[in-house]
């Protein structure tokens, strides 16, 4: 169907790590600056990766051998379930993909996605992270001839998703914070672009803030409870 022919409102999500928790992933949040016990920097930043990469692959590895034991929650189902009323875009801070396996059609992943692979030299090139390579370590190639990565988008390095996120956020009639603290940018600063008319809906169980919307509607609550309520909100 095409998008300028569809008559449902258009819903727009920001999803962060507290949507995967519920799933038993790890996350992290800014405040103690670890994730899973290690320090992000080290693992999850450019200059993490140009000091020592071989420790950023162990960390990736061991994120994948915890992400196959993931399921999607209802939190997600739920998500994928508005589709049926809503024209829904997702704009994910997550790497994982139970977005898409619990039957969400659109979604953007702005920090990349971690069961693919690409070399250092190609960020737009990926290949599935599969057999050989689901484990990486230095000295695994990709076809290009350069050694292959995760496909993170790591601190330091540009956030290319942001446009067609600004782009989606931009075209909003009710947009729904769900899992995130809105600390992270750029991810954080979606909420400059949605407009005025469009509700602002958000899902945490700890206070939120943003200096774009003061008038945020807030279930302080996870995002399974949260989604329920907010379902049958919008559903009604």
């Amino acid at each position: 169907m095409n998008a300028s022919h569809d008559q449902r409102p258009h819903l727009v999500v920001l999803s962060g790590a507290g949507m995967s928790a519920e799933s038993g992933l790890s996350t992290f949040r800014d405040s103690d600056g670890l994730w899973a016990g290690h320090n992000v920097q080290e693992v999850a930043s450019i200059e993490g990766w140009e000091q020592d990469p071989q420790r950023v692959l162990d960390f990736y590895n061991m994120r994948r051998r915890e992400f196959v034991r993931a399921e999607p929650n209802e939190g997600h189902r739920l998500l994928a379930e508005l589709e049926r009323r809503y024209r829904v875009t997702i704009v994910t801070q997550n790497v994982d993909d139970l977005h898409e396996r619990a039957g969400s059609t659109h979604v953007i992943h702005l920090h990349g996605e971690l069961m693919k692979n690409r070399s250092v030299r190609n960020a737009r090139v990926t290949y599935p992270a599969e057999g050989a390579t689901l484990e990486l370590h230095v000295g695994d190639l990709a076809p290009d001839g350069y050694q292959l990565r995760p496909f993170i988008v790591w601190f330091g390095e540009e956030v290319p998703e942001m446009i067609p996120a600004i782009e989606a956020t931009e075209r909003a009639d009710l947009f729904l914070v769900i899992g995130t603290s809105l600390e992270v940018y750029p991810a954080a600063g979606l909420l400059g672009y949605v407009p005025h008319r469009a509700p602002v809906y958000c899902i945490d169980p700890k206070p939120v803030r943003s200096s774009y919307r003061p008038d945020l509607i807030h279930f302080e609550t996870g995002a399974t409870e949260g989604m329920r309520r907010l379902y049958d909100l919008l559903m009604k």
